[in-house]
């Protein structure tokens, strides 16, 4: 049975809306409310250093991306939030097509590479991540340097990923957008042709990779990095693999912030010092140790193992146009592979 397209954003706003809020006390009213398409787990240490920092209550309501920018679209200058961090430049990118985005000052923007920021000047990353093959070596000793190699009938039935799962549809974005919808949908077709087997999540393809359950599986760099940093290196079967030369199964997406527009000027406030403060050595840091993201400012340095960034070779491609998650989906959809 194929999966409705989105879920309800009526049971995304019950759901997000009923987040608890920070703060020892919970009548204060809240300096600086966030919506925050990163989870809790990640960034819940940053929130409360951001809240030191402030010096006032900070109340984040956590959801999923594409449908919390959903969300704001629909409150329009109603919102409450001051501030969106999201898990993709594509739902900032949806933000800012439609003029929801305040602008950033030039001190806070050339904080960024121009690759990592909004070209409209209303949004920055905050941290990268990259798209990679993990790859088992007694599955295969020499991967591929192209996800367009994956529907070639040796990978037939040993290709792990996770259709659902926001990045690998933010991959499919960026193909659609490098690519092109015809060439985009070809290739799905083929994949999906070639059997390839569906997880939920990233870490779950990661194990598999790792058990020899598939040969091969695309996700997040930091997944392996992660697992290698808690389990230690030598204890890790699979390997991962950064595709070269522009390859769109190289994508470097970002999670990144931007201030909303009708947030008063108090909170507007508070919002810039928020994304100086995530830009900031301190939270880059955490990025780097922590979540093992790529840092994007402050001069920090990526986790040790990670290659430089700079030494990478993704798509060259304006991250705001990973906006059209929804064409995306009925493309999966259509392919049936959600």
């Amino acid at each position: 049975m194929r999966r409705p397209l989105a879920r309800s954003l009526t049971a995304l706003a019950a759901a997000t809306l009923l987040i608890p809020a920070l703060g020892a006390c919970s009548d204060e009213p809240a300096g600086l409310v966030i919506y925050s398409g990163r989870n809790e787990n990640l960034v819940g240490p940053l929130i409360e250093k951001l809240e030191d920092s402030l010096n006032t209550r900070v109340e984040v309501r956590y959801g999923d991306s594409a449908e919390l920018s959903a969300q704001l679209l629909e409150e329009g200058d109603e919102t409450e939030a001051g501030l969106f961090l999201s898990q993709d430049a594509g739902a900032l990118g949806a933000l800012s097509k439609e003029g929801r985005l305040a602008p950033l000052p030039s001190s806070t923007l050339d904080e960024v590479a121009p690759s990592h920021r909004s070209a409209a000047g209303d949004w920055v990353g905050v941290s990268g991540r990259v798209r990679v093959l993990a790859y088992n070596p007694d599955k295969a000793a020499t991967p591929p340097d192209s996800v367009h190699d994956l529907v070639k009938p040796e990978w037939k039935g040993k290709v792990g990923y996770a259709p659902t799962n926001a990045s690998f549809q933010a991959f499919v974005t960026g193909m659609r957008v490098l690519e092109g919808d015809d060439a985009t949908r070809t290739w799905l077709k083929g994949l999906k042709a070639n059997k390839p087997k569906a997880y939920e999540k990233n870490d779950e393809v990661l194990r598999a990779v790792d058990e020899g359950e598939v040969s091969l599986g695309l996700l997040n760099h930091y997944y392996w990095f992660a697992k290698a940093a808690e389990e230690g290196e030598d204890k890790i079967k699979a390997r991962i693999h950064f595709l070269p030369e522009g390859d769109p199964g190289g994508l470097v997406n970002v999670a990144g912030v931007g201030k909303l527009k009708g947030a008063d000027k108090k909170q507007s406030e508070y919002a810039q010092k928020a994304v100086d403060f995530l830009l900031s050595a301190e939270s880059q840091k955490h990025f780097a140790d922590e979540t093992k993201e790529y840092p994007l400012a402050a001069g920090v340095k990526a986790a040790n193992g990670l290659p430089p960034l700079d030494s990478l070779q993704p798509p060259k491609i304006d991250l705001g146009r990973l906006d059209s998650l929804k064409e995306t989906l009925a493309m999966l959809q259509d392919v049936g592979m959600v």
